[in-house]
């Protein structure tokens, strides 16, 4: 297997902080995101990202990913140090049908067909266990925008699907599903498709397909369950005079009334422009931020010396004595 430079793949130094690989990987992800990119390997950089993101993000798989990366150059072929066991690779892994690389699997996850107990060196159980066994679960990542939450139209997924023959493992077969996927699905949320996952041996039953819905950060919204917040920066004069706004929604810009002497943290709150959940909807919250232009002229030096003069105002004063 090939070694991953995670770092590299999202453009981060090893010592950026998390709010830094968050806004790298938001910028990536919506830039490979397979519904829009015009990238013609977009599928493949927007799950490497993806990768990334979910080893940087998280303390001790990122812990165990730097132990691991000085025994490793990107593209190059990576074998683990001998003795090496994370503990990130041990034991059970919610990853361990996910779509990731096979450097993801051996160090993180289980393995997607990781020999077990009581089976031959193909992986396979011997064939008087498995005249009548069903099929393997499959688990694939389907990256939605927020967008993409408020209606229920139908998508077409591309996914593996093991196939074997009576002597082994034959090379994956690519499959195309068109599947609706219901309005108001969250973060991480699970939806089954019965049938859809590996075929069985003999008589037995097809595996089940999950698909684990990753939703693409917004650059714009943060989410915080149904409910969105988005920052809305003001000038000084909007801030003090008052101001109406075209702000976005998902759905749309929306008219959005600034009362006059407003402050830097006030949320406003807009009632059903959130996110769908199965009995309604959320709200969007718009926090004001009062933004300084970066320059400014004499002219405009000078005024503002006239405010400062006839305001009289000292946001201070709670220091004195």
């Amino acid at each position: 297997m090939d070694f991953k430079d995670y770092y590299k793949i999202l453009g981060v130094a090893t010592d950026a902080d998390l709010k830094t690989i968050k806004t790298a990987y938001r910028r990536l992800a919506r830039k490979y995101h397979p519904d829009v990119s015009t990238e013609h390997d977009a599928e493949k950089q927007f799950k490497d990202v993806a990768e990334a993101y979910e080893v940087l993000s998280d303390d001790k798989k990122r812990a165990e990913y730097d132990q691991l990366r000085q025994y490793g150059r990107a593209g190059q072929s990576f074998e683990p140090p001998p003795g090496w066991q994370g503990a990130a690779g041990s034991g059970n892994n919610q990853y361990s049908n996910a779509d990731f690389s096979d450097f993801f699997e051996n160090i993180f996850g289980a393995g997607r067909f990781r020999q077990s107990a009581g089976r031959g060196a193909s992986g396979f159980e011997s064939s008087e266990d498995f005249t009548s066994s069903r099929g393997r679960d499959i688990e694939v990542e389907l990256p939605l925008f927020l967008e993409d939450t408020l209606s229920d139209k139908a998508r077409s997924i591309e996914y593996n699907l093991p196939h074997y023959s009576d002597t082994g493992r034959l090379p994956d077969i690519r499959k195309t599903l068109k599947v609706k996927i219901p309005a108001g699905v969250t973060d991480g949320e699970r939806i089954r498709l019965k049938g859809q996952g590996g075929p069985g041996f003999g008589n037995g039953p097809a595996g089940d397909l999950y698909l684990r819905i990753r939703l693409v950060p917004h650059p714009l919204f943060d989410v915080a369950g149904s409910d969105l917040t988005i920052t809305v920066p003001l000038t000084p004069w909007e801030a003090a005079l008052g101001a109406k706004l075209n702000v976005p929604t998902l759905s749309g810009r929306i008219s959005l009334t600034v009362a006059p002497n407003s402050q830097t943290g006030q949320r406003l709150r807009i009632k059903g422009r959130g996110l769908r959940t199965r009995t309604g909807q959320g709200d969007l919250f718009a926090v004001l931020k009062v933004v300084m232009p970066q320059k400014s002229d004499s002219d405009a030096n000078r005024l503002w010396q006239e405010l400062a003069d006839k305001a009289a105002f000292n946001p201070r004063t709670d220091w004195e004595a």
